[in-house]
């Protein structure tokens, strides 16, 4: 099955109005609907609606980086999926390893999040990904079993077929340093394996991206892995002819 390539810059908490203007308005001048590669872009929530104008009708996808666990009440500082919906966010980042690490993001309370995106209309990235100290103790495998079995355990396998996963080695976010390709591949395939063992349709067409300090200079390399279909991409979206590069790698 061909699965086509996604890339999506995660603009993190980086910008001004003006300056993601500029920013959009560039990356729209070097994407068309013919790309081999989907491209997405996650903006931080106050720039959501201006994007939304800026991308309508356009070819590309429209992103939140986090979304609420419940739809309405008194949960100050939290964004609803139907809110997304209603300013035209096709994608919601869920689980992100900052998200995860900074703000103490359990993997029940990722999985809630995921299945609210789901539930609205909402295409979720989910994140996984290992720490430093959990690859060199040996728990890798481990630490990501447990991230995709409290999504399953709530949502479903099958809702796997509306999504998207993102690996991120937390090493590799926003340090600088990159996985090997084999490294990648190796997890890629791993997660791809265990899917394809309760859903063997939903793990050949499920996208698998990487995230994990995806340049222009390795991009191609990346992407050149069997089970690697594109990347979340962190400080290289912020620049427009990065970002393309990336984009125009697959």
């Amino acid at each position: 099955m061909v699965r086509r390539p996604l890339v999506v810059g995660n603009w993190k908490m980086n910008g001004t109005r003006e300056s993601r203007k500029a920013l959009l308005a560039d990356i729209l001048s070097g994407v068309s609907e013919t790309d081999s590669a989907e491209v997405g872009v996650c903006a931080p929530f106050v720039f959501i609606p201006e994007a939304a104008e800026l991308l309508e009708s356009k070819s590309i996808l429209l992103g939140a980086q986090n979304v609420a666990d419940e739809d309405e009440g008194a949960f100050t500082g939290e964004i609803s999926a139907p809110m997304l919906r209603e300013f035209g966010c096709d994608l919601a980042i869920v689980g992100h390893s900052e998200r995860r690490l900074l703000y103490g993001e359990s993997n029940q309370l990722v999985a809630a999040r995921y299945k609210k995106a789901l539930d609205h209309g909402l295409t979720p990235i989910l994140c996984v990904g290992e720490t430093l100290d959990q690859r060199e103790q040996g728990d890798t495998f481990a630490v990501i079993d447990g991230q995709l079995a409290a999504v399953f355990d709530l949502a479903g396998v099958e809702s796997l077929a509306n999504a998207v996963i993102a690996y991120e080695p937390v090493w590799a976010v926003g340090t600088g340093r990159t996985a090997t390709t084999e490294q990648v591949q190796e997890i890629h395939e791993y997660l791809r394996r265990k899917i394809s063992e309760r859903e063997p349709e939903i793990s050949a067409s499920l996208r698998i991206l990487y995230g994990g300090s995806v340049k222009p200079e390795n991009a191609r390399t990346l992407f050149g892995m069997p089970d690697v279909d594109g990347g979340l991409i962190g400080e290289a979206s912020l620049d427009a002819e990065s970002f393309l590069s990336i984009c125009h790698s697959v």
